[in-house]
Order: structure tokens, then C-alpha cells, then sequence
């Protein structure tokens, strides 16, 4: 009997409901969009109704404009970090045993390469033995079975290097603290959906919708905001003058011409730091608070308790700050940077330093710009092409199955909103190629009834009546239409998982339509004869 219960009516209409109350923010993109901005601010807004959804399909960048980036980074500025780490190690270990290594200085070389010399030339086998004990296995599946560093002794100097291996692991590691730390540079200040991926060994591509500039992001991740506290030794204006072993030169922010020798051991890094914020000091300058975590927090308190009038330099990127003098013991790890900053530019340093400093530096190889106007033509030519496929099977519907085709129609505009509105409610990013696969789930979305009805058409032909030869047409088309898109739902996965950026774009709509359009074909087709059928209760019909 062609009849649907009550209850299976009511929940398919409802999926409908939702499905189009979903999607219709979307009809109002810029008023909900203000609103949504206005909301995040902690601003009271009323240009959209509370009680309904307020869920935007984010535009990408191909459709909203914005900036297009290609970064290298600077993967071996890392290896020096890691001597320079290591350093302390060695000079401890070798102090030790001083009676028999004798006295231990670092010597000059290459940044990647720490070379120790020791005094006692009868105690070589014994410093070479206790570097190489420093050595640790490779924390790496490639690297299983062998040490980190490379020991060589060469007469009274020990040459420490990373091996292969180790250099491959540091590698990887810096390119994904490199991803994680530009990701959250870029989400702390608000950009929506931004596209943030690795490409190849050492490159990172960033595309940021709805920016003015590539410069804009430029100014937000190209700065490494390598924050340390360190010793000052002393202060020159030569800029080639000897720091000494063990220490830097290092220039002066605020005072040209003015250089600080600092040591080069940090006594506290901004890996530390568990909070960063803007703010002003006790002369109303923009300044920025910080705060360390239990860690950094002793050793800051540790050094300023011990080294009351001496200078503290506060280093970011290479260049001295601030350097204060310790007035007295700083406890609870908590304290001010204070500059020459605008409001911006403290705002700007605060949000680098809570996302973290970048391992390495780095070089932009592509940058580009793409304005509104060419992402508006995108979705006008995508307005165009989804109403003109849209509009050509409309026509052929109606056309070849009369009545039947108009309430496939009906079905394919609840379609179209229910991948609106899905993909607003899991927050998907819309690109061209996304708007390629809507257009082609316009197409789709009427295969499944083109089964249907033409499995009607022969029910009919065997002298069945209307209603049954309604009802077997739906019941020996579920088989076809289900191996149909179950075939092209598995594609779908596979551009997704394997695909990247836009490909991906395309298989979430691509995805999305084939199960949305099965089931307005399967149901919502149905609800609408059923209820056409019942009202009418026609002896013959035509298909």
C-alpha cells in the first residue's frame, strides 16, 4: 500500500526543517557575518535574531580574497640551538672532573658544530669517554639503533656533532612545531579557515581568507618572537667587538650604535612563558605583561634573588630590548617587558609570544595578494553556473516525467539547502572547486530519481495499478541507487584523504550532495507523491 506512517513523515520533514533553517544564515551572509564579528568582540547585537542559527559556510580564497603565502624555513638555524643546548652538558660533565680534563673553554666554529677544548692533555681518552656518554638514541623510527651526536677527538679538542640521522629527526620536529606555532599565530587573531599545510621538506603554504595583505600575515608569522633573559656582561658601541668565550654581541633595539655582550647560556627561554598580554607600565607606555610557568618561574626567581644591581637583558629575536637592572628578588615568576612599542605593536608582541617562538626563521618564496573583487567574480561565475545547470535539469525534469519531475524540482531546491546547511553547521570552507562539486550534485541529484520513475514507467506497463506500480518502483530502484553512490561516496573518501586544499573542498560537497540528494530522492520524492496520491486518488497516471 503506497502510504508512509505519520511518524516517518513528520521526522522527514523535519530533517528538511533543519536543513533549510541551517542554510538560511547563508542568505544573509554580510548581516550574519557582522553579527557573528560583533558577538566574538563582546559586543551586543541585534541585526540578527538570537533564536535563530547564526552558522556560516566560510568562504576560501579563491571566493573571499585574502593572502596566498610559501614559506621555507630555515630548518639548519635550528642545529645551532641544539649545540648551544648542549653546551652547558659538556661543560658540566667535564667540570667535574677537572683533576684529570683539566680546565674547559668552547671554542669557535661553525654554528651547527661545538668544539671544547680541555687544558689536560693526559686526560683526552677520559673527556673523549665522558662526552660520548652524553650521546642519547635517536628518537626517530629511521634512526632506531643509533646516538644523536657524533664525538671526535682531535689533540686536545673535542669536535661534537649531530649525526645524520639526528639532523633528519630535528628536521621533521622543527617543521611541525613550525605548523603548530603558525597555526596558532594565525587563529589567535581571528582569521577564519585559514589554510595552513606542509609541502615538501621545508616549506609551509598558508592562504588566509578575508585579509587585506600577505603583508598583514607577514607581520604575524614571519617574526621567529625568540624571547630570553640574559646575563649582561658588559656594553660597547663597537659593533666588532669581542664578546668573548662564551658570550655574544648582541645590538640594542631602542638605542642605535649601542651593543650588549651578553652570555650566551639564557637563563630563562620563552618556552617558559605560559602567558603573554598587552598592557601598559607605571608611565602609561605600552608595555607587555608575561608570566612564567613553575619552572621558569624558580630560575627566574633563583637569578634575580642572586644578582641584586646587576643588568638583565630581555632579548627578542637577536635584538636586546630592555635591559633593566634587578632592584630586588622577582618571585611568583611574573614581570613587564617594557620598549618603545605602539599599542599595536605591544598587542602584536603579546599574541607572538603566547603562540610560542618559531624554531627557525622564514624566508617567503611566493606571496600574493588576491582581492575581493576577483573572489566576487568567482561566486557570481558559481551563482551562474549552479542556476544554469540548475535551470537545465528543471527543465528536462519537468519536461519528460510532467508532475513527477516537478516534484523532483521541489526535492533538489531542499538539496541545495541541505548542503548549505550542513556544511555551516560543521563549519566547511566553500572553494571554487567546492562550488564545481555542488554543481556537479545538481546533475546527481536527479539520478537517482531518473531510476525511480523510469522503474515506475515499466511497473505500469505490466497493467499494475498506480499506487503499486508506485510503490515496486521505489522498492526496485533502492538497489541501483544505492551502488551508484555508494561507488561515487567511496571516491569521495578518496579525494579527501589523499587530497589536499581545494581537492578536498571539492570531495566535502562532492560527499555531502551524494548524501543529501539520496535522501530527498528516496524520501522526501515519496513523501510528496504519497501526499500528492492520497489527496487525489488518481486511477491512471502518467510518468
Amino acid at each position: 500500500m503506497l502510504t508512509i506512517s505519520p511518524f516517518k513523515q513528520a521526522l522527514i520533514w523535519l530533517t528538511c526543517a533543519i536543513g533549510i533553517m541551517l542554510a538560511l544564515p547563508n542568505g544573509f551572509y554580510s548581516r550574519v557575518e557582522a553579527h557573528n564579528d560583533a558577538i566574538a568582540a563582546g559586543v551586543e547585537d541585534t541585526s540578527w535574531p538570537s533564536f535563530l542559527p547564526s552558522n556560516l559556510v566560510n568562504l576560501g580564497l579563491d571566493l573571499r580574497g585574502g593572502a596566498h603565502l610559501l614559506a621555507e624555513v630555515q630548518v639548519t638555524e635550528v642545529y645551532a640551538s641544539v649545540m648551544n643546548g648542549l653546551w652547558p652538558d659538556v661543560r658540566d660533565t667535564l667540570a667535574a672532573e677537572r683533576d684529570v680534563v683539566g680546565f674547559v673553554t668552547r671554542e669557535d666554529g661553525p654554528a651547527d658544530v661545538l668544539r671544547v677544548r680541555f687544558s689536560e692533555a693526559a686526560g683526552a681518552d677520559r673527556a673523549l669517554t665522558l662526552v660520548r656518554g652524553l650521546a642519547t638514541p635517536v628518537a626517530s623510527l629511521a634512526g632506531a639503533g643509533q646516538n644523536n651526536i657524533d664525538v671526535t677527538l682531535s689533540g686536545q679538542i673535542l669536535t661534537i656533532q649531530m649525526t645524520d640521522v639526528e639532523k633528519a629527526a630535528v628536521d621533521d620536529r622543527t617543521m611541525q612545531q613550525s605548523l603548530e606555532i603558525v597555526r596558532r599565530r594565525i587563529d589567535e587573531v581571528g582569521t577564519r579557515e585559514p589554510t595552513i599545510q606542509r609541502q615538501g621538506t621545508d616549506r609551509i603554504l598558508i592562504q588566509v581568507p578575508g585579509v587585506g595583505s600577505a603583508q598583514e600575515v607577514k607581520d604575524i608569522i614571519g617574526t621567529t618572537a625568540q624571547l630570553t633573559f640574559q646575563p649582561v656582561v658588559g656594553r660597547t658601541s663597537d659593533a666588532n667587538a669581542s664578546a668573548g668565550s662564551g658570550n655574544m654581541l648582541v645590538p640594542s633595539l631602542d638605542e642605535a650604535g649601542t651593543f650588549y655582550i651578553l652570555e650566551r647560556a639564557p637563563v630563562v627561554t620563552g618556552e617558559e612563558l605560559t602567558d603573554a598580554q598587552p598592557a601598559f607600565d607605571q608611565n602609561g607606555r605600552p608595555a607587555v605583561n608575561f608570566r612564567f610557568n613553575v619552572a621558569g618561574a624558580r630560575k627566574f626567581g633563583d637569578y634575580t634573588a642572586d644578582n641584586i644591581g646587576a643588568p638583565f637583558a630581555i632579548v627578542l629575536d637577536n635584538e636586546v630590548i630592555s635591559a633593566p637592572t634587578i632592584q630586588s628578588h622577582i618571585a611568583g615568576g611574573s614581570g613587564i617587558i617594557t620598549g618603545s612599542f605602539s599599542v599595536e605593536e605591544s598587542t602584536n608582541l603579546a599574541v607572538l609570544l603566547r603562540a610560542g617562538a618559531l624554531p627557525a626563521g622564514l624566508t617567503f618564496l611566493e606571496e600574493r595578494t588576491i582581492g575581493p573583487e576577483l573572489g566576487q567574480d568567482s561566486i557570481d561565475s558559481g551563482k551562474l553556473a549552479a542556476m544554469a545547470g540548475g535551470g537545465l535539469v528543471v527543465v528536462f525534469m519537468i519536461l519528460t516525467y510532467g508532475l513527477f519531475g516537478f516534484f523532483a524540482t521541489i526535492a533538489l531546491g531542499i538539496n541545495m539547502a541541505m548542503i548549505f546547511g550542513v556544511l555551516s553547521l560543521i563549519g566547511g570552507t566553500l572553494t571554487l572547486p567546492g562550488i564545481a562539486g555542488i554543481v556537479l550534485t545538481v546533475g546527481m541529484a536527479v539520478d537517482a530519481n531518473v531510476l525511480i520513475f523510469e522503474r515506475i514507467r515499466e511497473e505500469l506497463r505490466t497493467a499494475k495499478g498506480p499506487a503499486r506500480a508506485i510503490e515496486l518502483g521505489y522498492e526496485r530502484a533502492l538497489s541501483a541507487i544505492l551502488d551508484s553512490n555508494i561507488t561515487t561516496l567511496i571516491t569521495a573518501f578518496i579525494l579527501f584523504a589523499l587530497g589536499s586544499g581545494p581537492v578536498r573542498g571539492f570531495a566535502i560537497t562532492l560527499g555531502l550532495g551524494i548524501l543529501t540528494s539520496v535522501f530527498t530522492a528516496v524520501f522526501v520524492t515519496r513523501s510528496l507523491i504519497v501526499i500528492w496520491f492520497a489527496r487525489k486518488r488518481p486511477k491512471t497516471i502518467e510518468v
